[in-house]
């Protein structure tokens, strides 16, 4: 029984990690602009999770999606361009390139002119990449057919699908519309990452806003607020309503602010914001005012008859007058908890969406949350701390944190530009000096203009002290070319680096593993021995006597690059790959065409098998019944599988140890 069960479970591991996937569908319309003209309109249908990479990427990053529209007479001429939707933009770190993809939905529009009486149907075809947070699928082509409306159809106004030849097409409809059906499409699955993403701005916004409680503007307020709301209340139980009213009011005030730059901006144009130039420009110079204003040059305050109009409206009394006193609070301790909010709407503008709303409400929570909490319990305010120096310790603190992020958005300006002013080892440089000077300033080695006397130093921020030199001695190894894996994504990526492939390396030739390479073999990541044929992989691997692992991945695969880049580094990953198998990788999105007699028909997927890229990509489909990359399989001598396939898993331990399971039962 017990095998039973173990077998069921391998089974159903098999079947979710190798799964067919086609998470797109293509439908086309025809618009009639004049007896001539016409616009072709293609919509792509994307599954949730999923996206779609734009036409105009620079060579070098994720395959673009292109059409080719068929014209052997010469019946039409293209006008223009074809035109995509905004989308989405963003600088990937992996392929170091402003790239634009679509989420959910996508329309691309052609428009034509015909040289002489209409035709029926254009014929096109796409070609086109998607991938999701952990699988990318191999380029792919689909046909594309246009039905060209009549003049009786261009009578009516209606729009009716086409899903096959054999539908019956009404002859009353101006638009007609064509729908390529998906087979084997696996179900919706919800934005994970988006989840995530929202999540993560919610907690670092709490935490920011227990950061701003922690300031000269705020923290003594909270006694005073308590102590009003106990005396002047008839009961405890009103005073602790009252407290709750006033907590409540602070979250509607930063949430309306948050809402109030989600309106104005957009939803969906904020990302696009943030990965734009000009905008990182004026973000990373607004952090720069922010952190000098926490440093004690100057103080950012809102005029003082507005603060005075709001408290005079909080003498009123009752719900109105409670809600006043929030926002007299906001106002008033603006000059500390400003630069919070900024930076917070800044870091949530580019999340997109609503992330500026959670950004606020997981601020003004942390906030609001102590003014209940001690309004209930009066006896919890004995035990905080008496206000003095440490608070001005705390803005000086946020200060240096604001300035070291300020440089993160100059640094997204100088990737998409190609500047290359702000490299590797320079960013690395100025992250080394804020926090070194924030580590001194801790020891005491550094004063403020508004720091008190410091005549010891307290545990506590001798600790802290400690904990921030630490850091910047990890800092220092990434100016030779260490990974640095902790601040992933931060600084800019490895190779645009003054010394990509580290300190006094010129060239990859330079590191190179003594000894001539097999034949058929080159050097891979990491100069790890690679093939990319599988027959001269398999017969080496007979010769050394190691098992194979089968890669199988793409040019243009970013969660390829992600893998080995953060997994295949590991020293224990990469001692494997080295030492105990032998990798043949795979590219499924190679371009260069297969000899004529190579060429075949698949009986997979009935296309033709025109490229390399073709043929692994079919070799995946036929053999493993899964079509995402990375897609890794260890097989012995008679391509046999030894373990179970993986795919997408940036868990090292758990790599490691599928990696040393295929090993041993290669070994049995």
């Amino acid at each position: 029984m017990k095998k039973i069960i173990i077998a069921i479970f391998l089974l159903c591991s098999g079947l979710m990690s190798a799964q067919m996937y086609n998470p797109v569908k293509w439908k086309t319309s025809v618009e009639k602009i004049s007896d001539q003209e016409y616009l072709l309109k293609v919509q792509a249908e994307i599954q949730s999770g999923w996206h779609l990479y734009g036409q105009y990427i620079e060579e070098g990053g994720p395959s673009k999606t292109a059409f080719t529209f068929n014209n052997p007479n010469k019946n039409f001429d293209l006008i223009g361009k074809t035109t995509e939707e905004k989308g989405h933009e963003v600088v990937d770190k992996i392929f170091d390139m402003k790239i634009k993809y679509f989420e959910g939905k996508a329309l691309f529009t052609q428009k034509i002119k015909f040289n002489a009486a209409p035709i029926s149907k254009v014929i096109a075809s796409v070609d086109f990449m998607v991938c999701d947070d952990s699988n990318c699928l191999p380029p792919t082509t689909e046909e594309l057919t246009f039905k060209i409306p009549s003049e009786k159809k261009a009578a009516s106004a209606e729009e009716t699908p086409i899903v096959k030849e054999d539908s019956v097409v009404s002859e009353e409809k101006t638009i007609v519309q064509t729908e390529e059906k998906v087979q084997g499409a696996v179900p919706d699955s919800p934005k994970k990452t988006e989840s995530r993403g929202l999540l993560t701005i919610f907690i670092l916004a709490f935490l920011s806003g227990f950061a701003a409680l922690l300031t000269p503007c705020v923290f003594p307020m909270i006694p005073m607020t308590v102590s009003f709301f106990t005396k002047q209340s008839k009961s405890k139980a009103a005073g602790i309503r009252n407290a709750l009213i006033y907590g409540f009011s602070i979250i509607i005030i930063y949430v309306l602010l948050g809402s109030i730059v989600t309106a104005v901006f957009g939803a969906d144009s904020l990302n696009a914001l943030s990965t734009n130039v000009w905008f990182n420009v004026v973000f990373f110079i607004l952090l720069v005012v922010f952190a000098v204003s926490f440093l004690g040059a100057f103080e950012i305050m809102l005029p003082n008859s507005l603060a005075n109009k709001v408290d005079s409206q909080a003498d009123r009394g009752g719900l109105i007058g409670i809600f006043f006193m929030a926002l007299a609070l906001a106002i008033v301790s603006f000059s500390c908890t400003g630069p919070i909010v900024g930076t917070l709407l800044v870091e949530a503008a580019s999340k997109g969406g609503i992330a500026p709303i959670v950004g606020m409400l997981g601020f003004s929570f942390a906030i609001a949350l102590p003014f209940s909490l001690f309004a209930a319990f009066p006896g919890w305010l004995n035990a905080l701390p008496k206000s003095g120096g440490w608070l001005n310790t705390v803005k000086v603190v946020l200060g240096f944190l604001e300035l070291a992020l300020a440089f993160k958005f100059l640094s997204n300006a100088d990737l998409v530009l190609q500047l290359h002013w702000l490299e590797r080892e320079v960013f690395l440089a100025i992250w080394i000096a804020v926090f070194g000077a924030l580590a001194f300033y801790l020891f005491g080695k550094l004063t403020l203009p508004h720091d008190s006397p410091l005549n010891h130093i307290s545990v506590g921020r001798l600790s802290f002290g400690l904990i921030v030199m630490s850091f910047v001695i990890y800092l220092i190894p990434g100016l030779w070319g260490a990974p640095l894996k902790l601040i992933s994504g931060f600084p800019p990526p490895m190779h645009y680096s003054e010394s990509p492939n580290g300190l006094g390396v010129s060239s990859n030739s330079e590191v190179k593993k003594e000894g001539s390479l097999p034949e058929g073999a080159a050097y891979g990541p990491h100069n790890i021995i690679t093939f990319h044929d599988y027959d001269s992989g398999m017969e080496f691997a007979k010769k050394a006597g190691k098992p194979v692992l089968l890669d199988f991945t793409g040019f243009a695969c970013v969660n390829c690059r992600k893998m080995e880049e953060l997994v295949w580094s590991d020293p224990k990953v990469l001692g494997v790959l080295n030492n105990d198998v032998v990798l043949i990788s795979l590219y499924v999105d190679d371009k260069k065409e297969l000899p004529e007699n190579e060429q075949y028909v698949s009986e997979t997927t009935g296309k033709k098998i025109k490229t390399i890229g073709n043929k692994w990509s079919d070799l995946q489909i036929k053999t493993y019944k899964a079509n995402a990359q990375p897609f890794y399989v260890i097989v012995d001598h008679k391509s046999e599988n030894l373990t179970e396939p993986s795919a997408y898993n940036p868990d090292i331990e758990e790599y490691y140890n599928w990696l040393q399971s295929g090993i041993k039962n290669f070994k049995k």
